[in-house]
């Protein structure tokens, strides 16, 4: 499988800051999911859907990709877990069924957003909960310069705020953002309560690091709102540092190089 990544969707042998990212927005589905039926919405892998099981009374698990789908089946098998192929537009689950439904980096990947709420809202419980992110198109794509060729359709916050409002009444916008290792989420409103410092011995300063992703907690209902987090990503590095390590030395260029300098390092202990 890993001759087949792309960079896109996330396998669990990919230690980086999207590693980082991504579990920390499955970190805070925590607190809303215990006892509940849950669906996850475009699961790839499958690992997120996995890590919410731990809580909840049951999950779906629902991808277009039929591949992901099939090697989902067979990496994780719980009984209350189960996985089905399924578009966001056409979810293979009966109405009013799931207590919450998770959906994370979906929805810039298609352009059928507003048949996606409403098939989100079709599938939720009265007063169910959505819990659904994607990256800030200014951030993310147009501050950078950056084209993200996987996705099809990004949206501003506004875009973002006003499509989840045509079908749920009650809303609380997070952004999230990376500083060196560590993820954080907090409420939008809040993003300039939080100052980021750096520099060295000779001088330090404030510096501005702009969250790339938004996140939307909606429902027709009361809900807990969420409060900020902090995602600390440092076995995910050394895991990384570990792993690069070990190309190094697997790598027919150091093999090479220690074959070469083998004599003499026999000879300098000979010499002490």
């Amino acid at each position: 499988m890993k001759n087949n990544w792309t960079g896109e969707r996330l396998e669990t042998y990919i230690y980086s800051k999207d590693s980082i990212d991504h579990l920390h927005r499955y970190s805070i589905v925590s607190n809303y999911i215990e006892g509940k039926i849950v669906l996850d919405i475009a699961s790839g892998e499958g690992y997120g859907s996995n890590i919410i099981s731990e809580k909840a009374k049951f999950v779906y698990g629902v991808d277009i990709d039929e591949t992901s789908i099939k090697d989902a089946k067979l990496k994780y098998k719980k009984d209350n877990l189960k996985f089905l192929v399924g578009s966001t537009s056409s979810i293979p689950i009966e109405d009013h069924s799931v207590d919450v439904v998770i959906s994370f980096e979906t929805i810039e990947h298609h352009d059928e957003h507003i048949e996606m709420i409403n098939e989100i809202e079709r599938v939720l419980r009265p007063n169910g909960l959505l819990i659904i992110s994607t990256p800030d198109k200014k951030n993310y794509t147009d501050k950078r310069n950056f084209v993200n060729r996987f996705h099809v359709k990004e949206l501003y916050k506004q875009e973002f705020l006003d499509l989840i409002s045509q079908n749920f009444n009650s809303i609380q916008l997070l952004t999230q953002k990376y500083v060196n290792g560590n993820s954080i989420i907090q409420e939008d409103i809040l993003e300039s309560e939080i100052q980021i410092f750096s520099g060295n011995f000779s001088s330090v300063s404030s510096v501005i690091i702009d969250p790339f992703y938004l996140i939307v907690i909606a429902s027709n209902g009361l809900f807990e709102r969420q409060r900020t987090t902090i995602f600390d990503g440092t076995d995910i590095i050394q895991t990384e540092f570990n792993n690069r390590v070990n190309e190094v030395y697997r790598s027919n260029s150091y093999k090479l190089g220690h074959l070469i300098l083998s004599p003499f390092k026999s000879l300098k202990k000979i010499l002490k």
